[in-house]
């Protein structure tokens, strides 16, 4: 009498050889197509990124919690625009936490802008 315990060895070879195709497959593709995987991987699983803005040497905006940055495309001719945006929690005091007086707002900046976009430490 077989049970469902002797189709274990098979069903872990198929798992591995499926890895092994997906990590070979992965290799295969381009430097900019891994990025792109990663960046989608990377928005589905969500970021807690922090985006500044700055004036010459001075930082005078924040937003936290920013999950991505898109870049504006033309409705007519898809080319990319000069501006990103997003979505982010307007840091008003700049103190690196979300209070409860600030709210989640839209944003754009040009891509002639001085701005660092990391993840949060935190």
């Amino acid at each position: 009498m077989k049970t469902f315990c002797s189709h274990r060895p098979l069903v872990s070879k198929l798992s591995a050889g499926l890895v092994f195709i997906a990590a070979l497959s992965l290799t295969a593709c381009t430097q900019e197509q891994q990025n792109k995987i990663g960046r989608g991987i990377q928005n589905w699983t969500g970021t807690d990124g922090v985006l500044e803005v700055y004036s010459g040497d001075k930082l005078v905006r924040r937003f936290l919690k920013v999950d991505k940055i898109s870049t504006a495309l033309g409705t007519d001719d898809s080319k990319a625009r000069e501006y990103r945006y997003g979505y982010g929690f307007l840091d008003a005091n700049l103190n690196m936490q979300v209070d409860p007086s600030e709210k989640r707002v839209y944003f754009e900046f040009s891509n002639y802008s001085t701005i660092v976009f990391f993840e949060n430490p935190n």
